[in-house]
């Protein structure tokens, strides 16, 4: 009877590893692998267990869940299938009868009896290398409160978002070693969104979600990177939901990196979203004229590398975009002045950067951007507004929301607004389809570029 009222797929997942134990007056009891599959069957599923088991038992039927965890047995949950749901069980208690195998590269191993977790940090991400302005000191004063207090203060979750390369992965890790050195006995984990996917998933084919909830609710502080591709992904936003809410219930530090903010996540259920509001969401923008000459004399310092200090202004006044593409472009210009034996000048940092760097000029404007399109494409500007669904217009149409939302600071509403009347949704998914154009069709990535080049050009 459930069966039929469910896909295949989610009868698979849900139903078809219960184990019915007995039934006796009215009162069915089956046995579900965790609380975790407690809490789903109760919260997704209670109308069609309700309803499924009064046709088939009567007005009085009860449900009882046995819960086991790892070879071990709690008392009986027990359901009035006749009244509202119970509230959730009492977190479980973790036994560690045997490993884990939730699909991370080293998840945890036994070394003498003894958990161990590797902490998946890079050690050159530290607090001291994260050089501190204007545009992110707000991130780092929470990061390093947070790393004297992990849990205790107000900033949890902290949610580090901003543009790509600005540093949020960097600032994120470097919070994480210094809990491990301030408190060697935490339990520290970075993973990245698309990890934290593919665990999930192998952890479904095998029938393991319960041993990957229990890794998860072993850390103290959990780091979770790019939670933006998390959008769309409902049963994975489901699992971290709940390990949200033990890790926060449990007074653990969660630290989440995103390139928006929560307000402007689509794709992400509303719990969730309203759960990333609780702390602190702290934005890292793009490093002023005074922090990227900082972050160019750090990197001479410790590379050992000597810039003339024209030089360095030159770069440093060039080069405005993100941090990875600037300490890109110091490795780049050192690599020429050494391999051509030449001696590092504002000329040879001039050509040099001509060619590798995009420049985003300031008078870059929406009006600008379409009328260099549709050159491109030789199509009046005017055919952007129509609706026509001909080829070569939705495509170019496409390419100049793509290049208003990379190159302009105007908001989505506006670059619809002003191509075709569009709404923000409209060009979010423009831009989509363009990315995943450039990624499969190499013609198309060709033609990309060469459009780029003529933004470049024309300002």
């Amino acid at each position: 009877m459930i069966e039929e009222q469910l896909p295949p797929k989610t009868f698979k997942i849900w139903f078809e590893p219960i184990r019915a134990l007995k039934f006796k007056d009215d009162v069915l009891t089956i046995q579900v692998a965790s609380n975790y599959v407690y809490e789903c069957l109760e919260e997704r599923f209670i109308d069609i267990l309700r309803s499924s088991l009064k046709a088939v038992i009567g007005p009085n039927a009860k449900l009882e869940y046995s819960v086991v965890v790892e070879n071990q047995q709690k008392a009986p949950l027990t359901t009035t299938l006749s009244s509202a749901p119970l509230k959730k069980p009492e977190t479980n208690t973790i036994y560690l009868d045997k490993p884990n195998q939730i699909g991370l590269k080293n998840p945890f191993e036994r070394v003498n009896n003894r958990l161990q977790i590797d902490s998946q940090l890079n050690p050159a991400y530290t607090m001291e290398s994260f050089i501190e302005g204007s545009c992110n000191r707000l991130a780092k004063s929470a990061g390093t409160a947070i790393a004297k207090n992990p849990g205790g203060t107000a900033f949890n979750p902290l949610l580090i978002y901003g543009g790509s390369g600005l540093g949020k992965t960097h600032l994120a890790q470097a919070i994480g070693l210094e809990v491990k050195q301030n408190f060697p006995e935490k339990v520290v984990l970075y993973v990245s969104t698309n990890l934290f996917q593919t665990q999930f998933t192998e952890a479904v084919r095998k029938n393991e979600i319960n041993d990957f909830l229990h890794f998860y609710q072993l850390i103290d502080v959990l780091i979770l990177d790019d939670i933006h591709e998390l959008a769309g992904k409902t049963a994975t936003q489901n699992t971290f939901f709940h390990i949200f809410n033990h890790l926060q219930q449990l007074g653990k530090q969660l630290i989440l990196t995103c390139d928006k903010a929560p307000a402007e996540l689509s794709g992400i259920e509303d719990r969730l979203l309203s759960r990333f509001k609780w702390g602190l969401s702290a934005e890292i923008k793009s490093p002023d004229f005074e922090t990227r000459k900082e972050i160019v004399l750090y990197k001479t310092k410790k590379d050992g590398i000597e810039f003339a200090p024209d030089v360095i202004e030159y770069i440093c006044k060039y080069v405005d975009n993100n941090v990875r593409e600037l300490e890109g472009t110091m490795i780049s210009l050192l690599a020429q002045a050494t391999f051509n034996r030449k001696d590092l000048t504002v000329g040879l940092v001039r050509d040099v950067l001509g060619k590798t760097v995009r420049r985003q000029a300031e008078d870059l404007t929406v009006d600008r951007i379409q009328q260099v399109v549709c050159e491109h494409f030789n199509i009046e500007p005017e055919l952007l507004q129509t609706k026509t669904r001909k080829r070569e217009v939705v495509q170019a149409r496409y390419l100049a929301m793509y290049f208003c939302k990379s190159y302009t600071k105007a908001s989505l509403s506006f670059i619809g607004s002003q191509i075709g009347k569009k709404d923000h949704a409209t060009v979010l998914y423009a831009c989509k389809v363009v990315n995943d154009m450039m990624e499969t069709d190499r013609k198309f990535r060709i033609e990309v570029e060469e459009l780029q080049k003529k933004l470049y050009c024309s300002c």
